[in-house]
């Protein structure tokens, strides 16, 4: 059986600097991306040493000038002078390693754009969803936690708890938190919520408008593994916008677009078994964990590692974005 600090350790993967050997063993293997404006070089994502092998053998007229330090162990690429041309360049490059089956996760190409932002929180160029763990930049999306009061449950709820379907190219037949999806580029983060709410649980979106509230991030560094898909070991830092939604005891989430195989209504004991059986997909156990601690479920008083997991599911990422500015 799983702790909850197992979960964290599970999906927070990436060593911390106050791990001074794991962490400089960590980014020994890795290259930092950064983009130079003139006047500063801003950190943006990782590669790891085969991706950076493979990037500096596609072709300059696909993806532009390469400037590299091993010194330092920097990249900089896509320092296009617009916009567009990076966005450009950035698809170049990954149509480019598709087309020539160069790495496994890209066979669950998305056709949807990720953004990359810039050190004003600019945006510096977009990425096709599945290309972006190759370069490690940040990602975002949205997980929203849909329960019901009930006087006669534990701590006076239950939560709507979704399986992922079989088929689906990640984490198949794992649990989910109620609503999750990426947020792509120019899409805000309530407006994606909305979205997901319709596609994945049929929920109305005025419903979701007038009912679902906000609560900040969670953040953290995950190592990806083999149930991700594709390359296992690429470095994927991310951002999870937060929403509650109380549901009336009449409205019930259910399967629409086929990414959620059925919704299970669950008193806090279930769901604690089935993080405890490694039931869930690891990010959505930061999600539940933080649903807990929010509503008084986890407490310095019941959990001995609080204090860590409090900090590790709200984890300071060194990379630009919308994130900072919640700090």
């Amino acid at each position: 059986m799983k702790s909850n600090l197992d979960l964290v350790n599970e999906c927070d993967s990436f060593p911390y600097p106050s791990s001074p050997g794991l962490y400089h063993a960590a980014l020994s293997g890795l290259y930092t991306i950064v983009h130079n404006n003139g006047e500063t070089s801003t950190p943006i994502g990782y590669l790891s040493e085969s991706v950076f092998n493979r990037l500096a053998k596609v072709p300059i007229s696909i993806k532009g000038e390469l400037e590299v330090s091993r010194a330092k162990r920097t990249v900089s690429i896509f320092q296009h002078p617009t916009e567009e041309e990076r966005s450009k360049a950035v698809a170049a490059t990954a149509a480019y390693w598709r087309e020539n089956k160069i790495f496994r996760v890209l066979d669950g190409w998305r056709s949807e754009l990720y953004p990359v932002y810039g050190p004003g929180n600019e945006l510096l160029w977009s990425v096709e969803r599945s290309a972006s763990p190759l370069f490690g930049v940040v990602t975002y999306g949205i997980h929203m936690t849909a329960f019901v009061r009930d006087e006669g449950a534990s701590y006076g709820l239950k939560m709507w708890v979704p399986r992922r379907a079989k088929s689906k190219q990640t984490y198949s037949g794992m649990l989910d938190n109620t609503v999750a999806g990426g947020m792509a580029t120019g899409e805000e983060p309530f407006e994606c919520l909305v979205r997901e709410a319709d596609e994945e649980a049929s929920l109305p979106a005025d419903l979701v408008r007038g009912r679902a509230t906000a609560h900040g991030t969670v953040t953290y560094i995950y190592v990806r593994e083999q149930r991700a898909g594709g390359e296992s070991g690429l470095v994927q830092p991310e951002v999870q916008y937060v929403y509650d939604l109380e549901l009336p005891r009449d409205v019930e989430p259910k399967p629409k677009d086929g990414e959620v195989e059925e919704f299970y209504l669950w008193t806090i004991e279930e769901v604690q078994d089935a993080m405890a059986k490694g039931e869930f997909k690891p990010n959505c156990s930061m999600l539940v964990l933080d649903f807990f601690i929010r509503h008084g479920i986890l407490t310095p008083e019941n959990e001995q590692d609080f204090e860590e997991i409090n900090r590790r599911i709200h984890r300071d990422l060194e990379f630009p974005g919308p994130h900072s500015d919640s700090r």
